[in-house]
């Protein structure tokens, strides 16, 4: 996907924050600036959270924020890097990191950056990028979204914050579209925090779904030594749909986004099991996941499915002692019935999103 300026004003596409003005999102062209943007940081750091995308029938339009785990990125002016460039000077954290280039060309969050900077016009300085991975690769967690997200907010955060959440998104699907696909169910909300769905792709409609603040919503997420890279999960999927898998899945859909705004965990959670389309076509590539998904529910979790393209397994609840509990159960079936290790975490939805954490002013 380019990034042009035409207009001094373009619509790029609609956000919706469950209210009746439904406006279009407008963006100044930065090219009629006469003076370029300038860092307002010396250096900032910025946290990006995991994502759980698809939620079972909500394939490709539907995802949320996972609060606690995401990856971090650290962005400074640096004068031997040549103008308007970035360099990834270095990538740490878990050992799957080791894999990925430095090469801002071919990394999530340099591409991501790259593509900000371009969005806000920068030219006459050069970055430097350290990218650290809090989540493993090809999790289902939204690894590579977690890492462009971060990148995109700390470029925009080093020149001021002019770039909004929707932008940023699109920044973010530079990077998401030559990774795994063009699919923005695990970069907004990893850039907006919370529930977002994916209205429309051409062009761009974004709609924030507002869980009740006053309800907890516990998610249990149970990763296995298993890598799952979505685009062979995605090749696995059907070409073709059945009328009748459609009506359902479609229903099941409806009531996954009536649950969410109602704060209804457990119609929530049944919705999100219902899958008949893209699950039953996953789960046999994933050892012991069935196994795990029933373990789940009898342990008491209101719902379970794949975490985006998999392998992990996340499971719905509202205690955290339950959460473990639940979790303990499905790292057991991982284990007895795929001869996987897995290890669990229990985590609260994230509602904020990718955000500065530290910042260095100019001096």
């Amino acid at each position: 996907m380019a990034i042009c300026f035409q207009t001094p004003f373009k619509p790029i596409g609609f956000f919706n924050d469950n209210s009746k003005n439904h406006k279009p999102l407008l963006r100044c062209n930065l090219s009629l600036t006469t003076t370029e943007l300038e860092p307002v940081y010396t250096s900032v750091k910025s946290f990006a959270p995991a994502t759980v995308a698809n939620l079972g029938p909500g394939f490709d339009f539907l995802g949320c924020a996972v609060d606690g785990v995401g990856d971090y990125v650290s962005l400074c002016v640096d004068p031997s890097v040549h103008s308007g460039e970035i360099s990834i000077s270095d990538i740490t954290g878990n050992h799957a990191s080791r894999k990925l280039s430095k090469n801002p060309l071919f990394n999530c969050a340099g591409i991501a950056a790259i593509a900000t900077m371009k969005m806000l016009k920068i030219r006459s300085v050069g970055l430097s990028l350290t990218l650290e991975k809090g989540l493993p690769l090809g999790s289902g967690l939204g690894s590579s979204a977690a890492s462009a997200a971060a990148a995109a907010v700390a470029v925009n955060e080093l020149f001021g914050g002019k770039l909004d959440s929707r932008e940023l998104v699109l920044a973010g699907l530079e990077s998401e579209a030559k990774v795994s696909g063009y699919h923005a169910d695990n970069i907004a909300p990893a850039i907006m925090g919370g529930f977002v769905l994916i209205r429309s792709y051409d062009p761009l409609e974004l709609m924030r779904l507002r869980f009740p603040t006053e309800k907890d919503l516990i998610f249990v997420l149970v990763s296995p030594n298993f890598e799952a890279p979505t685009k062979k999960m995605r090749a696995a999927l059907p070409t073709e749909v059945g009328m009748s898998h459609h009506v359902w899945n479609c229903s099941q859909a409806g009531a996954l986004v009536a649950s969410i705004l109602e704060g209804d965990l457990l119609g929530l959670g049944k919705a999100l099991s219902a899958d008949k389309i893209v699950e039953p076509k996953r789960a046999p590539l994933i050892p012991g996941m069935e196994a795990v998904k029933k373990a789940a529910m009898e342990a008491g979790a209101f719902g379970c499915t794949i975490s985006g393209a998999g392998p992990t397994a996340v499971a719905l609840i509202d205690n955290e002692e339950r959460g473990k509990h639940i979790g303990e159960r499905m790292v057991e079936a991982f284990w007895r019935e795929g001869n996987l290790k897995a290890a669990a975490m229990v985590k609260r939805l994230d509602r904020v999103g990718a955000r500065l954490v530290a910042s260095v002013p100019l001096r």
